[in-house]
């Protein structure tokens, strides 16, 4: 997630901006803050879609012969579900190359929850993730504290536009990058705050 925001500088600063204004001068990030957070929500949407952690689904075996996409599939055949290339199918979404978090402003109703099934980062049906909620909440929390409490950028000479965001596939996807990323931190308010405590 924070490579695609620093190849994205302006959705960087806007989500950036929110979680700084919810939260104000408070010593941390709650969890009620993370509810106030709807352009974060939207990013971790984005990055599931773009980046799923699991991009082919937990295999599913037919119960009973079936006629699918003009494909005649027998009974007890196994299944697998290439999730990445749903979240990435034109017929559902417009440019689904694109890093574009604002695409799930006006479609609240779309949601990871195993319904809209051009979006199941976590699979669906009785198969669906078990950990979906914990995983969700901890990446908005983690991420919430990192755009707080940092200003992120690339290395010096380094452009968000050439930034690689292709993915080595093994059982988790990884980017296949060696950038490093720089952070500062907010030393004054970490100054504040260390005396306050």
């Amino acid at each position: 997630m924070m490579a695609e925001l620093l190849k994205h500088p302006n959705v960087m600063k806007r989500v950036q901006q929110e979680v700084r204004t919810v939260v104000g001068n408070k010593s941390k990030v709650v969890i009620e803050d993370i509810n106030k957070m709807d352009y974060l929500k939207c990013v971790v949407k984005e990055t599931l879609r773009l980046h799923p952690a699991a991009p082919l689904l937990a295999p599913r075996r037919t119960s009973a012969s079936v006629k699918l996409g003009g494909y005649d599939i027998p009974s007890d055949t196994t299944i697998i579900i290439n999730g990445w290339a749903i979240h990435r199918d034109p017929k559902w979404w417009e440019n689904p190359e694109g890093f574009i978090p604002e695409r799930f402003e006006d479609s609240s109703n779309i949601d990871f929850q195993g319904q809209d099934f051009h979006f199941i980062p976590f699979g669906f049906g009785r198969r669906a993730c078990p950990g979906m909620p914990f995983g969700v909440v901890t990446t908005e929390y983690v991420v919430a504290n990192l755009l707080y409490w940092f200003d992120w950028k690339l290395p010096a000479g380094e452009i968000p536009e050439h930034l690689d965001m292709t993915e080595l596939y093994c059982h988790v996807p990884q980017e296949n990058t060696s950038s490093c990323y720089t952070s500062f931190e907010k030393l004054s308010e970490i100054q504040k705050f260390q005396k306050q405590g």
